[in-house]
């Protein structure tokens, strides 16, 4: 039998709300720019793409960073629209930006009501610590509190980011250990395991946490083992994502195939690569 696969990062998002710079940035070098424009805007031709690389889910990821990548709080509505055409398949990633609404906890319910599945924060684009909230920023606290209540995992990108104007001094994984203290209840998924930088800090949190779990999108995954040696003690923690179409992320299948290679148990590539997120993402 084909192994199924849920792809846990994947920028399906409106690029027409996107500032000149990352645009740009996100476009260059690609010779399929225009057919990933037509999935943003076609959810049911990104689904036949899916079909024909055997995904059987998808993450969208989608979060609000207007000063620096250019996406509003509209964004949680054009991507929970979007999923409706299928909330199973498709899973909508959200975001909070504490400052862009009136009151963020307020925003976590609403989003949650329209069919957001998840919140995404990103401390790089958002230039924001993720354990802000120990020192003052109450709306901070607010998402969390609320995303715990409303049973939504936090996604939080962690590792580099290239993109213009972002502020990686907020991405490092360790400033994660704090929420996963504070809000047990919550399930945390650090984005992309800290790469290239943090990847021991990343693989610490989430054996320490049982709350805690991480992507490998955006690492080459011929350089994965490099990056997580031991990476099948953390199997039962570990998401698939590929970040496509993400700069250097060219093709999805393409990416599972380089990680079927590796020499890892099947077992552990069978939770890797599909049993850990519909275990998270259950309906």
């Amino acid at each position: 039998m084909t192994q199924p696969i849920i792809d846990l990062h994947v920028h399906i998002m409106p690029h027409a709300m996107m500032k000149p710079g990352p645009l740009e940035l996100i476009t260059r070098g690609r010779t399929d720019f225009d057919e990933v424009g037509h999935y943003c805007q076609h959810p049911k031709d990104f689904l036949r793409y899916l079909d024909s690389i055997n995904v059987e889910r998808a993450g969208l990821i989608n979060y609000v960073a207007p000063q620096i990548i250019g996406f509003t709080p509209a964004v949680n509505d054009w991507v929970a629209n979007y999923c409706k055409t299928d909330p199973h398949r498709l899973i909508a990633f959200g975001g909070v930006h504490p400052g862009s609404v009136p009151n963020a906890g307020a925003e976590v319910d609403r989003i949650a009501k329209l069919g957001i599945r998840a919140i995404k924060i990103h401390p790089s684009h958002q230039a924001l610590s993720p354990n802000s909230y120990v020192s003052g920023n109450r709306e901070l606290a607010a998402v969390y509190e609320r995303a715990q209540a409303n049973g939504l995992p936090v996604m939080i990108h962690t590792g580099t980011s290239i993109f213009p104007g972002a502020r990686n001094v907020h991405a490092q994984p360790i400033f994660c250990d704090e929420v996963a203290v504070d809000y047990p209840d919550l399930v945390i998924i650090l984005a992309h395991g800290g790469r290239p930088l943090w990847m021991n800090e990343a693989f610490f949190l989430v054996r320490r946490h049982k709350n805690m779990y991480m992507d490998i999108s955006g690492i080459p995954p011929q350089k994965l083992l490099e990056y997580f040696p031991r990476i099948e003690e953390i199997a039962g923690k570990v998401l698939w994502g590929t970040d496509w179409p993400s700069p250097g992320v060219n093709e999805m299948k393409i990416n599972v195939e380089k990680f079927q290679a590796l020499p890892i148990r099947e077992e552990a590539k069978r939770k890797i690569l599909y049993d850990n997120a519909a275990q998270i993402f259950t309906r």
